[in-house]
């Protein structure tokens, strides 16, 4: 999908209009249909930057504008709709004892994920989900979420207008990144249910 939408972006004749358009759109529906390509997209949007297509404050004001509307999009629905989602059993491989657990980790660090949200891809939708769902205040976790934006977007638009014609080099880095960053998240859930299972036995 994103070689048809870099293909015609290459074109010189698309306008820096339709460029911010695409920027939006992918970092606003990244939050509720994932997997999506937007870091990808971004990353090349940014190389445009280099060509005179487009500008670099334009491009990254309104790719944090798409994140943080998705991400409030996402948690509003959370936020109005997760408990008749969840009482209606469409989200199966969720049980009541998993519900709450999650909710006990956004009662103490709720926010602290949220802020992290964003550098995590993957699994942006399903927290910006359960934060509506743990009642977190709206507000707060949207500025958070749009300061995390911020910062993540400013780093993929940075690096593409680095690297130019050349951005395809930083995909790598963003696999190994992500590689990275599941096998940490994987680890600290593993090592959090063998705490848990530790504890329970010594009572």
């Amino acid at each position: 999908m994103e070689e048809k939408v870099i293909e015609f972006l290459s074109s010189p004749f698309v306008s820096q209009l339709l460029i911010l358009g695409v920027a939006f759109f992918f970092s606003f529906i990244e939050n509720l249909f994932p997997p999506s390509p937007s870091d990808v997209v971004l990353l090349f949007l940014g190389s445009l930057i280099s060509f005179g297509r487009v500008d670099f404050i334009p491009l990254l004001l309104v790719s944090t504008l798409g994140s943080s509307f998705g991400f409030l999009t996402m948690f509003l629905i959370g936020k109005l709709l997760g408990e008749r989602v969840l009482d209606e059993g469409r989200l199966k491989f969720i049980n009541i004892e998993s519900l709450n657990k999650v909710r006990h980790w956004f009662g103490k660090y709720g926010y602290w994920i949220v802020v992290a949200n964003r550098f995590l891809s993957g699994t942006r939708a399903v927290i910006s989900f359960f934060a509506g769902i743990s009642e977190l205040s709206t507000l707060k976790s949207t500025l958070l979420a749009s300061v995390s934006a911020l910062l993540w977007n400013f780093l993929i638009v940075y690096l593409g207008f680095t690297l130019g014609k050349n951005w395809k080099v930083a995909i790598d880095f963003l696999e190994l990144y992500w590689r990275v960053v599941l096998i940490i998240i994987v680890a600290l859930v593993v090592i959090y249910l063998v705490y848990l299972r530790l504890k329970k036995k010594s009572r």
